[in-house]
């Protein structure tokens, strides 16, 4: 009984997800890309896809070479952390389940006679036929079943799409030396380079190495911790700390000039801002970048202050530096038609427990901090930039920056996702006003054949209806006007 650990890796899940809500798209070759441009790349790719040598990373262009009718959609963040949480609730039905690695992958513990082998198989199986009998053959799931974590999230690896991969203490090593170096969770292209000057090329030599000499490759204890890993032992979760909240975003062509690049960086750092009060820290410390298009050098600022969490501070903070920015593009030490802004990133550094900071002395300082959380809990309510920073406009409008998934973490779609009255950028605008122009239209055809019906009642009874109807038709006007001055569900007002 060394089985421990059940461990369920879904497959393509992004795309997979896009099959699931759209049939044309199931059997065909689909790329998920943060927005349809041919300068972008995929994020993720459906099964066909990676028959055809497109995969995460695959710039547009080159996977239309690879396979010229590929199919790009636009991510949709939120409904896939929306049915991350339904295939939870799958999961939970036939095993408790541990925190999700990520938005695709859950370690679940196996207990008791849970850890048999037969009865193991047994939960795979049952795991796979529910998903299959709710979601059909769109989402599907590859299971490993090992010692460990570690173990049998590499197993999951090993046969995909669908697959069911056991390893037991009597498998170990030998049913891993057929695996590439970078196939193992902690070893990246940095991490493989260091086992080659260690002398490690194979997974069969990775598996000989004594203790000493993976400590000397990793040059921490980490290399002791794979060491033991590799040998079925369940090694405790590192206890860390975070060091930084930031987020980072490529402009879009229409984006791509200051007044473009300030608005974006100003979004990007009041929702980092608010990130940073709902995980109950402080920082002290600013680190900002923005790269030019045709340009090496960068725009690059990092400060230190006392530590603050209220968006008004950071704001102010970052347009006193991007004001020297500007006046560089005055003075014609920057021109930004000829390198205009590609990306930019903002962090928050220094971060330190709320509780571990005395309160505010100034007053000012104090009602930032107040009217932050009040903003705050307006957008968790109605929608993320229900309430806005004036600045944040023109990124708002273009649906710049918008919500993303970060490996290891699962969003509030509530705090993260924007009201759809702020995102899609003028098409979004336009059909927002021709569903406007229709909803009036209805309105009006609604009071026309109310006032019709109205008409024929005083001829047919002329003392009874004309008093009525006066009622009926002015009532309908004023709520006809009112309507129209107040902003419809959704729509959104700047702050300030």
């Amino acid at each position: 009984m060394t089985l421990r650990c059940l461990f369920v890796d879904f497959n393509s899940f992004f795309a997979s997800v896009e099959q699931y809500d759209d049939p044309s798209l199931r059997g065909r070759p689909v790329g998920v890309v943060p927005v349809i441009a041919a300068t972008t790349c995929c994020i993720a790719a459906s099964v066909e896809a990676k028959q055809h040598g497109i995969g995460t990373g695959t710039l547009v262009w080159e996977a239309m070479e690879k396979y010229p009718d590929v199919k790009f959609v636009e991510a949709r963040p939120a409904r896939y952390v929306e049915l991350h949480h339904e295939l939870m609730a799958v999961i939970a039905d036939c095993i408790p389940h541990g925190k999700a690695e990520s938005i695709d992958e859950v370690p679940c513990y196996l207990m008791g006679r849970e850890r048999q082998r037969g009865n193991a198989e047994a939960i795979a199986r049952t795991i796979k036929a529910k998903l299959a009998d709710r979601y059909g053959a769109a989402i599907r799931c590859s299971i490993g079943i090992a010692p460990n974590k570690f173990l049998a999230k590499t197993a999951s690896d090993m046969v995909k799409p669908d697959g069911l991969t056991v390893l037991e203490m009597d498998d170990l090593p030998h049913k891993l030396h057929a695996l590439e170096l970078r196939d193992f969770c902690g070893i990246g292209p940095s991490m493989e380079q260091r086992l080659h000057k260690a002398g490690i090329r194979t997974a069969q030599q990775l598996c000989a190495a004594t203790r000493e000499h993976l400590r000397a490759a990793w040059g921490s204890r980490e290399g002791e911790r794979f060491w033991m890993q590799l040998r079925g032992f369940e090694v405790p979760d590192r206890i860390t700390q975070r060091g930084s909240i930031g987020h980072s975003h490529v402009l879009g062509p229409e984006l791509r000039s200051f007044e473009g690049a300030r608005s974006v960086l100003f979004k990007l750092l009041a929702k980092a801002a608010m990130r940073l009060r709902k995980d109950q820290f402080l920082a002290s410390g600013l680190a900002i970048r923005i790269r030019f298009v045709g340009q090496d050098q960068r725009f690059e600022r990092d400060l230190s202050f006392a530590p603050v969490d209220d968006t008004p501070s950071f704001l102010h903070l970052l347009g006193e530096q991007l004001m020297q920015l500007e006046e560089a593009a005055k003075r014609g030490r920057w021109n930004p038609r000829r390198h205009p802004p590609l990306s930019v990133a903002v962090t928050l550094v220094g971060l330190e427990q709320a509780g571990s900071v005395t309160g505010e002395l100034m007053e000012q300082r104090q009602r930032g901090r107040d009217m932050s959380r009040v903003v705050d809990r307006i957008n968790q309510k109605y929608g993320n930039n229900s309430v806005y920073f004036g600045a944040m406009q023109q990124a708002l409008a273009q649906d710049a920056a918008p919500m993303r998934i970060p490996f290891g973490q699962i969003p509030e779609t509530a705090r993260e996702e924007d009201v759809p009255g702020n995102r899609r950028g003028a098409a979004r605008q336009a059909e927002t006003m021709d569903e406007l122009f229709l909803k009036r239209e209805r309105q009006f055809k609604v009071m026309a054949e109310n006032a019709h019906r109205e008409s024929q009642k005083r001829k047919d009874h002329p003392s009874d209806a004309g008093g009525e109807a006066f009622k009926a038709g002015a009532g309908g006007w004023r709520s006809g006007r009112k309507r129209s001055t107040e902003p419809e569900i959704g729509e959104t007002r700047p702050l300030f």
